[in-house]
This record gives structure tokens, sequence and C-alpha cells, in this order.
């Protein structure tokens, strides 16, 4: 029942309740449904980035000191490159890590310091996080220093 009076329109008592209930309803309804999701045959491939180091190409090397010492390597995962960590062991040298933002290949070079190392055994080592949160297993080199 809709009465008019003037412009103005006006429900009756009985329509106004339909309303309230339908509207009740209507947000009981939305509150309680799933999120609407998209399936994927795919949600990563449950392995963690691939690190790679191909300078130097050995997983043993010698150099002397005072040589310039560069680690060149890479990290690649499907799901997307999160983080790349960098240890360094036996020096007291570090790299902070190196933010991947999604990309499928994170390059990376870093120069090690050989001055005033003789002797001294370093050992680098390099994995990667994807966006999943998968850890990729490390990549490592032990570098002897003469």
């Amino acid at each position: 029942m809709v009465l008019q009076r003037g412009s103005q329109r006006t429900y009756g008592w009985a329509e106004a309740a339909v309303r309230l209930v339908l509207a009740l309803a209507f947000a009981a309804g939305c509150g309680e449904r799933d999120r609407l999701t998209f399936p994927t045959d795919n949600p990563g491939d449950g392995a963690g980035p691939v690190t790679d180091i191909s300078l130097p190409s050995a997983a043993d090397t010698v150099v002397t000191e005072g040589d310039l010492l560069i680690i060149q390597g890479r990290t690649t995962d499907a799901d997307g490159v999160d983080t790349v960590y960098f240890e360094v062991g036996g020096a007291n040298q570090g790299f902070a890590p190196l933010r991947g933002n999604g990309a499928d290949t994170v390059d990376f070079a870093l120069q090690l310091s050989t001055l005033n190392r003789s002797g001294a055994t370093i050992v680098f080592r390099a994995y990667g996080v994807d966006l999943l949160g998968g850890q990729g297993a490390p990549a490592s080199r032990q570098i002897r220093i003469e």
C-alpha cells in the first residue's frame, strides 16, 4: 500500500516491514557469503627459488690477497622472487638482502674484499624466498685467500 502526500511517497507499515526484512536478510547473507575466488590449477610449485652462483664458477676457489673478487649469480622462481639473502662467513663483511619485488629472475653481483685477509677462508651463501614464502636451497662458494 503506497500513500501519496503531495510529491512525497509514503509506504504503509506492511510494505515497510517487508523492505526492512529483505534489507536485513540481504545484509546478513552478504556477511556470511564466501569471498569471490578464482580457482587455480597451480597455487605455487611448492619449491623455493633456485639460486645459482656463476662467478666464481668452482665451488672451491683460491684467490690472491688484494685481488678483486666478484660473486655473481641469479635467483629464479616461477612464483616470483620476494627476497634474496646473502651470508658471508670468515670475513667481517655482510650484504643487505636484495628485494626481488615478484620478478621471476633476480640477478646479483657483489664484491668481497680480500685486502689483509691472507690465509683466510670465506664461505659465501645465497638463497631466495619466493612470494609464497617458500625458501630455496642455498648456493655456496668457499674462497681461500693466499
